[in-house]
């Protein structure tokens, strides 16, 4: 590109340089435009996903009109990230110049130094200073800036309104505190054979999983604030434990068959027979697409009494290797496609007119501040499936702090699922005696580095 710019300047007329007299009348010749900068981008939606592709490429085709000045080569590769290979194309310096994370590896990138400080240019994305606070922090260490998020979600409790209504319950008004979770879920239950009031986890790292949200929601944590040591043979913890213990056995809420992984309790919920289960709002969109349920049946609210809740999502980080000016340029890009209403992932005129579901509050990255207000007023002017069915999610995320994983969580995870099966597949379970087993393998995990 830079070829072709010099052979059409030497190829042109050449313009005289301004007099002093011009100079000093202003009538000077205009500064040259910005040089040329080409930015490699990744997670570019798959081929196999021809209508979010198609407006990944219209969003690029814009941008460049507004930006001539700067090429994005845009980097198919699904899935965006495979963790056997990640970590080796960090250490080997072949990400892109604007590559995808999850939260769960942001932390590590900085601590080795695998991203650029964005710091002296986050003025080209002015909008940044109206994120929420505590998803900034996910990319900030100290007062610097190492990337931006994409998305970001935090777990809620979907329940099956059709249910409610069925056993009596009102689906305009769902449980505000875990008593009133067991009380649905009994009635529920009632409505007859193969009917489940709740649903849980407790196999494949899904228990633990499930348990975080679960002690986060309640104002416990999993691990030390110096992620040191086990932080969940709590009160907090005991409760999760104890309130599951009591729907399994006392209540019978939660049926006879356990050890449920991902897939089983998105099946119940598409079929119609399980009344609730902890998830975050895009579960309701699995369940329509994958497991034949229908949007109208479900809604999904704050989790019960909860202070935090688990959060989850992804952004965009920068080569250490990337210049100022692709640093820039990637800037507002980010900026164009992920961070501004009524464009790129927030043009849901667009999406609706695609067919794609609109309404589902999946991202809430502003909270309150302006940019997000005037994003759920678009989401809900343009939506295509029921608003006011997460109405209770939206207005509950405005005031919960959202939390990360812990460190090591898979491994972490496993570990807590044997806590979380033995309360479901065993009566006479010692709630103290699987928290303490818990701690101590947890402790040693963490010891070990």
């Amino acid at each position: 590109m830079a070829g072709l710019v010099l052979a059409a300047a030497a190829c042109g007329t050449e313009e005289p340089a301004a007099t002093p007299t011009q100079a000093a009348s202003g009538s000077a010749a205009a500064p040259a435009a910005a040089a040329p900068v080409t930015i490699s981008v990744g997670c570019q939606p798959p081929k196999t996903n021809p209508k979010e592709r198609a407006q990944w490429d219209a969003d690029v085709t814009a941008f460049q009109a507004k930006y001539p000045h700067i090429t994005i080569e845009s980097k198919d590769a699904f899935p965006c990230i495979v963790p056997e290979t990640f970590q080796a194309k960090l250490a080997g310096g072949e990400m892109e110049d604007l590559f995808y994370v999850y939260y769960t590896d942001v932390r590590k990138i900085i601590q080795a130094g695998q991203a650029a400080d964005i710091s002296p240019y986050l003025s080209e994305v002015p909008k940044a200073a109206e994120l929420r606070q505590d998803v900034m922090s996910i990319f900030k260490d100290g007062e610097k800036v190492y990337g931006l998020p994409r998305t970001n979600y935090g777990t809620g409790l979907v329940y099956n309104r059709k249910l409610f209504t069925q056993a009596g319950l009102n689906p305009d008004m769902p449980p505000k505190t875990w008593a009133e979770v067991q009380d649905a879920a009994k009635k529920i239950s009632a409505l007859g054979a193969g009917y489940v009031g709740y649903g849980e986890y407790s196999a494949g790292n899904t228990g633990g999983w499930h348990f975080t949200s679960s002690i986060y929601g309640r104002g416990g944590d999993v691990v030390s604030p110096d992620g040191k040591t086990a932080a969940f043979n709590s009160p907090q913890g005991k409760a999760v434990l104890e309130n599951l213990k009591t729907m399994r056995w006392a209540n019978n809420s939660m049926g006879t068959k356990q050890l449920h992984r991902w897939e089983d309790l998105m099946r119940m919920m598409g079929g119609g027979k399980l009344g609730m289960m902890i998830g975050a709002p895009d579960v309701v969109q699995a369940v329509n697409n994958d497991f034949k349920g229908k949007f109208e049946d479900y809604g999904v609210t704050a989790l019960p009494e909860s202070t935090a809740s688990l959060s989850g999502g992804d952004g965009y980080m920068f080569n250490p290797k990337a210049t100022p000016e692709q640093i820039k340029a990637g800037l507002l890009w980010l900026d164009f496609r992920f961070l501004t209403p009524g464009q790129g992932q927030f043009n849901y005129e667009r999406a609706a007119k695609d067919g794609t579901p609109v309404g589902l509050p999946t991202t809430d990255l502003y909270g309150p501040a302006a940019p997000g207000t005037e994003i759920n007023a678009q989401r809900e002017q343009f939506a295509n499936v029921p608003v006011a069915h997460f109405a209770p999610y939206v207005e509950g995320a405005k005031t919960v702090q959202f939390k990360l994983e812990p460190p090591k969580a898979q491994e972490i995870y496993a570990i807590l699922d044997t806590a979380m099966s033995a309360v479901l597949t065993r009566e006479d379970a010692n709630v103290d005696e699987l928290l303490a087993d818990a701690e101590s393998k947890v402790n040693k995990l963490l010891a070990a580095g």
